[in-house]
């Protein structure tokens, strides 16, 4: 398989990417779990969103119904929200705009930097709330400094 050619060149400049941000909400809730036995492991990260090994264990984003399949304990249900724009990866900005403008409304977010987009992770319950704050964050920057 050929690996997939990237059409748009990463952002670096802040107000760019915060204007560009396209902000992309999945269905489907997430919880965040580790696990730290071995076998388990391997077929947890088949069914995997992400993960990141940590000093304690494999720490994996899961398809809730995942985590309750493998009988893993998983913290609230979490939504993802995808900033479709290509940031770069030393951009500067895109992170601290997105969370500054939803702790402002009391809402964690936990951001996931891939090689592409960035990914923000927020309670299910307050899913839509966060993507209305991000559009209008995104309306701002396009609007001017």
């Amino acid at each position: 398989m050929e690996p997939r050619r990237d059409v748009a060149e990463p952002i670096k400049d802040t107000r760019a990417m915060i204007a560009q941000m396209q902000p992309l909400l999945h269905p489907g809730a997430y919880v965040f779990c580790s696990c730290t036995r071995d076998a388990l492991a391997t077929d947890v990260a088949k069914a995997a969103r992400g993960s990141f090994v940590e000093d304690e264990g494999m720490s994996f984003i899961l398809p809730q119904e995942e985590a309750e399949r493998f009988g893993i304990a998983g913290g609230i249900p979490m939504r993802q929200i995808t900033l479709t724009v290509r940031s770069a990866l030393d951009g500067v900005g895109l992170t601290a705009a997105v969370s500054s403008a939803l702790a402002a409304q009391g809402i964690p977010a936990n951001v996931v930097a891939a090689t592409r987009h960035d990914h923000v992770f927020v309670p299910a319950d307050r899913a839509e709330e966060a993507l209305a704050i991000l559009r209008a964050r995104q309306a701002e920057a396009q609007d001017g400094p």
